[in-house]
């Protein structure tokens, strides 16, 4: 356990066979020392005010430094094995020179066969580009009038001896650019006879600026229905295509709505390792109960340390329960939802079960989900669907309330 002081009455509030670290998680150095010999760790430290500069160290850079410290120990343990970490992540591509868009080659098509006859009212053209800027960034930007048009960045993989995509549960980009949508492809199959080769696609929204996209591989469907779903074991090749009829007119900065012109600078592209069991558990909050005036800075804080967990690589499990209540567990039964509906309060200690149920549960691993005791409303007056009616907790209830809700939110 770290905590900020270990005077007596912090003390007596642990169990004896607690080892005790004293520190701050805004310390990397202390944050290092207490996650040593670790094999999971539950994070519930939060701000003591609402002051911005607390609220980044504590709910945002202090997640950052324990989950980088975890991760450093990990690799530190894998090295004196001779071996690599199985909580570290896959770099696939890295784009920091005009060397390293060395294989990508740029392709454009139709889904329109006819788009590109002469005199066709349609075929006002494509054009698209993969260079290296003066600025030194990797950005693939173009324009697609044409029809049916689209224009992709494609390469063949080449992983380092001993990895196999199938020891990990999906993607990680590192990308820029004016926030329009693209499809990420996978192509499967034997290298030698590329006509046997299936395709698999998942799509990818992106914002204004810089941003870190998590795609998992279970999101990946078959471009041929009858096909078997993604074998991760047997992708050869990576695609990023935009076309421009999936684009909203509103997407993008003020000046370029213009949903047929994109842009996206890459930084990296990295696979995130698989696992049963989540590593990190983060207890972070709804917002509800929080004053008004100083919800936007907390939830701003909390959101940025919940992104970096998720980018980590770290398999997670992000809490957000209801106001906090000091009272007995166990009383009532509890709701497990997505989507910030809930405003109900919970026990701080059906909270700590959540926790513990969750270390050794599968079905928690990279989710994330908001908790409050159960409410029953009068009818046509819901605050929200009831995802998980539990009401009896004597068994394991975390299985099947959380069977339910979606991996990577």
């Amino acid at each position: 356990a770290l905590v900020r002081r270990d005077d007596a009455e912090v003390i007596d509030m642990l169990p004896r066979s607690v080892d005790i670290a004293v520190g701050d998680v805004g310390d990397p150095l202390a944050v290092q020392s207490a996650v040593s010999g670790c094999s999971k760790i539950i994070y519930c430290a939060t701000a003591r005010s609402t002051i911005t500069g607390d609220l980044n160290r504590v709910d945002n850079q202090g997640v950052r430094n324990v989950s980088k410290a975890f991760q450093d120990y990990y690799n530190e343990m894998a090295q004196l094995r001779a071996g690599k970490s199985s909580k570290s992540k896959l770099l696939i591509a890295k784009f920091k020179s005009a060397k390293s868009l060395k294989g990508w080659e740029v392709n454009q098509g139709s889904y329109f066969p006819n788009a590109y006859a002469s005199g066709s009212s349609f075929d006002e053209g494509i054009d698209a580009s993969f260079e290296f800027s003066e600025g030194g960034q990797a950005v693939f930007a173009g324009f697609v009038f044409t029809r049916g048009g689209y224009v992709e960045i494609s390469k063949r993989l080449s992983l380092p001896l001993g990895s196999t995509l199938d020891r990990y549960d999906g993607l990680l980009l590192s990308v820029g650019g004016n926030g329009r949508s693209y499809v990420v492809i996978l192509e499967t199959g034997p290298l030698a006879d590329t006509s046997q080769s299936k395709k698999y696609f998942a799509r990818m929204t992106t914002k204004v600026g810089f941003c870190r996209v998590r795609v998992p591989f279970s999101a990946f469907r078959p471009v041929k229905p009858e096909d078997p779903p993604l074998d991760p074991f047997l992708v050869h090749t990576f695609t990023i295509r935009f076309e421009p009829k999936r684009q909203r007119p509103g997407d993008g900065t003020q000046g370029a709505t213009d949903p047929r012109n994109f842009e996206l600078i890459l930084e990296y592209i990295k696979a995130l390792p698989t696992g049963q069991e989540t590593d990190f558990i983060l207890v972070s909050c709804t917002g509800s109960g929080i004053e008004p005036n100083r919800r936007e800075q907390v939830l701003k804080a909390k959101k940025a340390g919940e992104d970096a967990l998720r980018r980590s690589g770290l398999g997670y499990t992000i809490v957000r329960p209801g106001p906090l209540q000091e009272e007995p567990g166990g009383q009532r039964a509890l709701i497990f939802d997505q989507g910030n509906r809930i405003s109900q309060a919970i026990s701080c200690a059906d909270v700590a079960d959540i926790c513990v149920k969750a270390l050794h549960d599968s079905t928690a691993r990279n989710k994330s989900f908001d908790v409050c005791y159960e409410y029953v409303s009068e009818e046509g007056n819901e605050l929200y669907e009831l995802v998980a009616h539990l009401p009896d907790k004597a068994n394991n209830y975390l299985t099947p309330a959380l069977s339910v809700l979606e991996k990577n939110t």
